[in-house]
């Protein structure tokens, strides 16, 4: 009995002793610290915030904070570093815009990796204070940035104030499931002047009212500047699954519609990039188009509805070409004209598997027209089941067997991201369907008003041609990274140390077994 006792006391020792140098060791890994959540309120963020490091999460708790500056933060892919509101409709941690304006309410300098939930950024009507902003042209190195579950509101103070604002060549932005309510602007990426390029973004489910001016403007791009990491590689920017609504507000700045994307350079990196703008509901404009894009895009699966006497999509050259642009299955209701291609796409065109309800359906120089079916919008009752301008009203699911025709080869359109996925998410077969919607009878998803699109959100996933944009294989409400059933307030990104935990269970579990081994064999 005091032998086994004397071996079980020897075989504890061994597993302590081979502990202690297995921590030592971990201790010394890279990236094995431990990733830190810390709480803060307004009088003690400021003093926390330059002590963030990769992994970190500061939550912020409810209250007003004067201004959040975000300098030098700078997270890892696998570890990013998270500001953090409690989550809420509106939310309860609110930024406050200074009276000044002093400055932006959220100003982002030198910063990558960093994340920035669930917060109210309240700009006051201060004529000036932009919400949320990177600025400062290529002296400022921000990129991989994640804005999410946030309500930027009151940035009304002129046409030219930004909820969220871009002037410093930038990638890898992911903004997603925020409340852009009466801006001047509600996301203004790039600069005027086409110097400072937005490249490779995740624009997803955010809702976009009232603005002044545009709900979104993505601008123009010359010539890449030569910044280390900003991608030479083609890269495409996502849009999809939000709502840009508009109303008569006086625009003294210069009417504008409610999403405006630029072409890209003409030659090197970024000549072929393109934007993929699917899912979203586009709303009421009496003065502009609904959507207007030059460059390379595809327009597909998306809602247009209230555009008298307008464009619901006007394809021509601005500042730049329009290059290329594929638009199909679409549903337009109520527009002056519904598909119009003012300039030519030398790289290639195509409209097809549409449903347009205008004055004038399809119109310009198209060279590859074909399976849309148009009628005039007093007939779409025909067609759809509740053909309205009215929000809560309106829903343009098709009637049953009124809305098909023969199968559409949708080879052309094989690359694009979620191209066989319809408005509601649900997969669209054999291409039978036209319009927006892959179905008839009742209908199965949102209904079109103005809140979050509760549907139809993909996975963010990987990045095809080097953006962060879908994996288009991922279901709805897929449970991994990026999912989004988890609700807008979730962090996706492992915390740092988690490899070094798994490491110290492998070798807790190998220094057991062989103290027994050793144990046993005396």
């Amino acid at each position: 009995m005091n032998r086994r006792w004397h071996d079980l006391k020897m075989a504890n020792r061994r597993v302590i002793s081979v502990l202690v140098v297995c921590g030592c060791a971990l201790a010394l890994l890279p990236g094995s610290a431990r990733a830190a959540d810390l709480s803060a309120d307004p009088s003690s963020y400021k003093a926390l915030l330059p002590t963030l490091k990769a992994g970190d999460t500061l939550h912020l708790a409810a209250g007003h904070y004067p201004l959040l500056p975000l300098a030098n933060l700078n997270g890892t892919p696998s570890a990013w570093i998270t500001i953090a509101g409690p989550p809420g409709d509106p939310p309860t941690a609110i930024i406050d815009a200074d009276p000044g304006p002093c400055c932006n309410t959220v100003e982002i300098t030198n910063s990558s990796y960093l994340a920035i939930e669930s917060l109210t950024i309240d700009g006051h009507d201060v004529d000036g204070a932009f919400g949320i902003s990177a600025g400062g042209g290529s002296g400022n190195l921000v990129h991989d940035i994640r804005i999410e579950g946030c309500s930027l509101i009151n940035h009304h103070g002129s046409q030219q104030d930004d909820a969220i604002s871009t002037k410093t060549p930038t990638w890898g932005w992911i903004i997603r499931r925020n409340k852009i309510l009466h801006a001047g602007t509600g996301l203004y990426l790039g600069n005027s002047d086409g110097s400072d390029p937005f490249v490779g973004g995740v624009i997803e489910d955010n809702l976009v009212e009232n603005p002044i001016g545009y709900c979104m403007e993505i601008k123009f791009q010359n010539a890449r500047p030569m910044i280390a990491g900003l991608p030479t590689a083609p890269t495409t920017t996502i849009i999809r699954n939000n709502v840009f609504i508009k109303n008569d507000d006086p625009s003294p700045d210069g009417d504008r519609p409610n999403l405006l994307v630029g072409g890209f350079p003409a030659s090197g990196a970024g000549a072929s990039d393109r934007y993929e703008i699917y899912g979203n509901f586009f709303d009421h404009n009496a003065r502009e188009s609904l959507l207007q894009a030059s460059g390379r895009v595809t327009i597909h699966d998306n809602l247009f509805v209230d555009a008298p006497g307008q464009h619901a999509i006007l394809l021509r050259d601005h500042d730049l070409p329009l290059e290329l642009a594929y638009v199909y299955d679409n549903t337009i209701y109520s527009a002056g004209i519904g598909i119009d291609f003012g300039s030519a796409a030398p790289e290639g065109d195509a409209v097809v598997g549409n449903l347009v309800f205008a004055d004038t359906a399809i119109t310009g120089t198209i060279s590859n027209q074909h399976d849309n079916l148009t009628d005039t919008v007093a007939s779409a009752g025909n067609y759809v089941r509740a053909p309205s301008t009215t929000l809560g009203q309106l829903d343009l699911y098709p009637l049953a067997g009124k809305c098909q025709g023969a199968p559409i080869d949708a080879s052309l359109f094989a690359g694009d991201t979620d191209h066989a996925i319809d408005f509601n998410g649900a997969p669209r077969g054999s291409f039978v369907f036209r319009g927006a919607y892959a179905g008839d009878g009742v209908n199965p998803g949102w209904l079109p008003g103005d809140g979050l699109k509760s549907s139809g959100s993909l996975d963010d996933g990987g990045a095809p041609d080097g953006g962060p944009a879908a994996d288009a294989a991922l279901p709805i409400d897929d449970a991994g990274p990026g999912a989004h059933s988890g609700g807008c307030s979730c962090s996706y990104e492992p915390a740092a140390g988690a490899g070094a935990g798994l490491a110290l269970v492998v070798l807790l579990a190998l220094a057991v077994l062989l103290a027994r081994r050793r144990a046993g064999s005396q």
